[in-house]
């Protein structure tokens, strides 16, 4: 290990095509293996129903609702949170009998992120739209981490795991022995990921600050973890990543300067830890600050007594992969054929993780109002 660690990382990171989800609409694409995330949004969905009746009750509402979806990648979940939205105000328009508003919907994600996917999708989407609704969508490519909007012209902004992504993985980091943090890791590990994510998140809220209207709101999922310990069972999946990625090494696939060279991008922060920087940031009010579980395979249920440890094993691999593979490939520089044997590899390592105890992915949603 050395001063080099995670150089490569950073350097792809930001000319903006680490983190863009895999395209296409093959079985390891994002669009075919995002089930999990739907299953969050969903999840967050009375978080957001509830700022948007705040809104709608706050007095005069606007005639074009500007909204916005940070990180919104391509698949099937990409526009469910804007017909999501759509629906909410509708009804609530309804109910108080109030004219429905027209919708500008701005879609964003990094430059290389599969914005065709998207653009394709957008016509059946205007003929789903039910009880005269307008709404005109736009796809604006960029980093969330950089001003990406006008000032003052948004009134709601919705960002469903994308904030525990980093700007770019932390810097000076050296003797560690996985690719994230763990219990034999030095202090110093911990040290430069809290310290990432604050600079990172502190910059999200003062950069949105300029571009949310007064009485706005924004609604935020990430992973997070329901402990004060960073070395909790929340990030299991990526220990289990990091042992795959070590096999590799010791058959001779990839090189162990590789491997000492790549720390994962994102951080799982603690509740206390997002409610400081809100505070110290001051732009923002929290309204509400949730916490819920999910489970790795989410097609299983606790209660679930037929549960097949392999099957969901590959489930996981396929969710991690649709995430992790360009990353992977950017840094690496391996090909289709070691992609595959790696996640056959982290396939099993779950199925076996998961014979001995559940995989939780630990959640953070919190509803923030633009003071």
């Amino acid at each position: 290990m050395g001063q080099q660690k995670n150089r490569g990382v950073a350097e792809v990171m930001a000319r903006g095509k680490l983190l863009h989800m895999k395209a296409g609409n093959g079985e390891c694409s994002y669009a075919s293996s995002s089930t999990l995330q739907r299953k969050v949004i969903l999840k967050a969905k009375p978080v957001l129903e509830d700022a948007i009746k705040k809104m709608v009750n706050s007095g005069e509402f606007p005639k074009c609702f500007n909204m916005a979806d940070l990180g919104c990648s391509s698949g099937p979940n990409t526009l469910f949170t804007v017909s999501n939205v759509m629906k909410i105000i509708q009804r609530l328009c309804h109910e108080k009998s109030c004219k429905m508003p027209e919708f500008q919907a701005f879609l964003n994600d990094l430059p290389d992120n599969d914005f065709n996917t998207i653009f394709k999708s957008i016509p059946s989407f205007y003929q789903s739209l039910k009880g005269g609704a307008n709404c005109f969508v736009s796809g604006v490519p960029g980093s969330f981490y950089e001003r990406i909007f006008p000032t003052k012209s948004l009134h709601l902004v919705h960002s469903s795991y994308s904030l525990h992504w980093l700007s770019q993985a932390p810097e000076k980091i050296e003797n560690n022995n996985s690719i994230y943090i763990t219990r034999t890791s030095p202090p110093q590990v911990f040290e430069a990921y809290l310290k990432q994510f604050e600079k990172d998140f502190s910059r999200f809220l003062q950069l949105l600050s300029e571009e949310i209207v007064t009485g706005g709101h924004m609604l935020i999922t990430f992973m997070g973890r329901s402990i004060r310990d960073p070395y909790g069972h929340h990030c299991a999946y990526l220990d289990l990543l990091s042992k795959s990625l070590i096999e590799l090494v010791q058959e001779g696939l990839i090189e162990q300067a590789e491997l000492d060279s790549f720390n994962w991008p994102s951080y799982a922060p603690y509740k206390d830890e997002v409610e400081t920087i809100v505070h110290l940031e001051g732009s923002f009010d929290i309204d509400t600050l949730e916490f819920f579980q999910v489970n790795w395979d989410d097609r299983a249920n606790d209660d679930d007594i037929y549960f097949d440890a392999y099957s969901s094993g590959k489930h996981v691999a396929r969710t991690i992969r649709a995430v992790a593979e360009q990353m992977l490939v950017s840094h690496f520089q391996f090909g289709e054929s070691i992609v595959d044997y790696l996640f056959e590899r982290y396939a099993y390592h779950v199925a076996c993780h998961l014979l001995v105890q559940k995989g939780k992915f630990f959640n953070i949603v919190i509803s923030l109002r633009k003071k």
